[in-house]
């Protein structure tokens, strides 16, 4: 018996209603054989009677006696099968807590390796072969195992969830779709399973970008924090510096400006360290969310993914972020607001002061030929300009100027503090400044802040006009040889310095600046030789 039966394969003992081994097998009158209580079970449901595997009718329902016979060779055969699953348990996991178990195994359960939405149960690593195999099982939909099978299952009708209806975001059966659902947009479970995972994986991707925004905007933030301790570290030394060469009673101030400027910088770090952590707090949200967001857009699970989306498709509630920075206090004029009570021979101090602090902006300008005025001469190296009194044969570009003898440089600044030194010796016309990136070239020019312009000119010996929107005459003590020009594009300051007497020629200030900012360059006419000095731009040495 023992030899026979090996001669017989594994499905020849297999019931195809319950997929195990026989039980009391009896045999319908068309010849196929099933467990006892699974036929009379399937017959006490189904009526007229079928056979379940070739769907013949018995009009009569048959009567049904073990096959002793097939019995004896089932009971080996199944003594056989669990020696084998016996052996093969110990190379297989035993279901850990939290793990879905084999639903047909017995005694031990072991770790279900996937779970049939046909069958509504989960099977170890032996218990599937079936579903492997057998071409009717084949069919069967199988995923990574899950609990809860029955949850799968319409409550209203017992059939299989396996449509979703689009028109009342429900999972429903077949029964549900004629009966409830008839006029409703409802399409199978899976096409809206991908259609989810595709607004997952989209939602994924924006919460990244989010993510990447702010750890950008923690990067700036430090940036400025670094900064502006560099720059409240210099205005300390500064500070120090004029304070050490006075007698104690100015001890008083020296203290009061350390701690004005420390106070800034503690502001300055405080509103950054609020900021930072407002951010890392949105990011670890976001982390989180994007954790489940990933594990879900993973999941196989379509009841599950379906039934979590609406709670995970919408963003935690963050801040926006675009218009938030930490911006570097500044510190220009701190030290002279802090001793201006003191004697003239500490004004003179301060001024030498206040113009090493703008010359450590110095920046590398040149000039831009495609902008110079055709009269104008340029050096090879785009340092020097001069008025040739000559028109030359130039293309009459968008960018050139064709009536107003100047030249821009090449270079410009939309942000942060620059400045430049330009020699005027031995010239008797000049203006100097900085024009915005949108103003008129071509024809008349209204040299005022209203139309883009902040410039400053020297107009006969000593007397010097700022080009403010109402003109600003002043009188120097001696021609400037040679005018730094400071820009704090932040603080809308332009500010004009005589380098030789260390001296403050003008500012403008409360400016707003929202374009690019370029220096200006005008060596105005020629003037029958007398103007034939060039300006230069000049290295800057920082002032001892």
């Amino acid at each position: 018996m023992s030899a026979a039966s090996c001669l017989l394969t594994e499905d020849q003992f297999l019931c195809s209603i319950c997929l195990d081994v026989f039980t009391d097998p009896v045999a319908t009158p068309c010849g196929h054989n099933f467990c006892k209580t699974c036929i009379t079970q399937h017959w006490d449901i189904n009526v007229p009677y079928k056979c379940p595997n070739c769907k013949e009718v018995f009009y009569i329902r048959p009567e049904l006696k073990v096959n002793t016979f097939i019995s004896e060779m089932a009971a080996q055969f199944r003594q056989s099968a669990q020696q084998k699953a016996s052996s093969s348990s110990s190379e297989q996991q035993v279901s850990k807590p939290g793990e879905v178990p084999c639903d047909v195994c017995t005694g031990t359960k072991l770790k279900a390796l996937k779970s049939c939405l046909v069958c509504l149960a989960s099977y170890c690593e032996t218990h599937l072969e079936p579903h492997l195999t057998k071409s009717g099982l084949k069919r069967h939909q199988l995923i990574n195992p899950v609990k809860n099978l029955e949850d799968r299952m319409c409550t209203k009708h017992d059939k299989l969830l396996e449509l979703f209806c689009k028109t009342d975001q429900m999972c429903v059966c077949m029964h549900c779709m004629v009966l409830d659902h008839k006029t409703h947009d409802v399409v199978p479970l899976k096409e809206e399973y991908e259609g989810k995972k595709a607004e997952l994986g989209k939602r994924d991707a924006e919460v990244q970008q989010m993510i990447q925004k702010r750890r950008l905007k923690i990067e700036e933030m430090k940036r400025s924090v670094e900064l502006s301790k560099k720059d409240a570290d210099r205005e300390i030394a500064a500070g120090v510096q004029v304070f050490s060469a006075l007698k104690e009673s100015v001890e008083r101030s020296q203290a009061e400006l350390i701690d004005t400027i420390k106070e800034k910088q503690r502001e300055t770090e405080k509103q950054a360290e609020g900021f930072i952590k407002e951010l890392e707090q949105e990011i670890s949200e976001l982390e989180k969310r994007s954790s489940e967001v990933e594990q879900l857009s993973q999941s196989e699970d379509h009841l599950h993914l379906l039934q979590s989306f609406p709670s995970l498709n919408t963003a935690p509630p963050t801040k926006n972020w675009t218009g938030v920075s930490v911006h570097p206090p500044s510190y220009e004029g701190t030290v002279v607001r802090a001793v201006n009570q003191l004697e003239e021979t500490l004004s003179k101090l301060m001024k030498k002061v206040e113009l090493k602090w703008v010359q450590q902006y110095a920046v590398d300008v040149t000039l831009d030929p495609d902008t110079a005025h055709p009269n104008l001469i340029l050096s090879d190296d785009g340092k020097q300009v001069h008025d040739n009194d000559v028109r030359n044969n130039l293309p009459d570009n968008p960018e050139r100027f064709d009536k107003f003898v100047c030249v821009l440089a090449r270079q410009s600044f939309s942000s942060g503090r620059f400045y430049y030194e330009v020699q005027v010796k031995e010239k008797t016309d000049w203006t100097l400044g900085v024009v915005t990136e949108s103003i008129n070239r071509k024809g008349d020019i209204n040299p005022t802040p209203r139309y883009g312009y902040r410039t400053i000119c020297l107009m006969d010996e000593n007397e010097c006009c700022a080009l403010a929107d109402s003109p600003v005459l002043f009188s120097l003590k001696c021609r400037p040889e040679k005018v730094g020009v400071f820009v704090d594009y932040e603080e809308g300051l332009v500010s004009f310095y005589d380098i030789d007497a260390a001296a403050l020629i003008y500012s403008f200030t409360g400016c707003c600046f929202i374009h690019k900012l370029y220096p200006f360059f005008s060596p105005c006419t020629n003037g029958g030789g007398e103007n034939s000095a060039p300006l230069i731009i000049s290295p800057v040495n920082p002032t001892e």
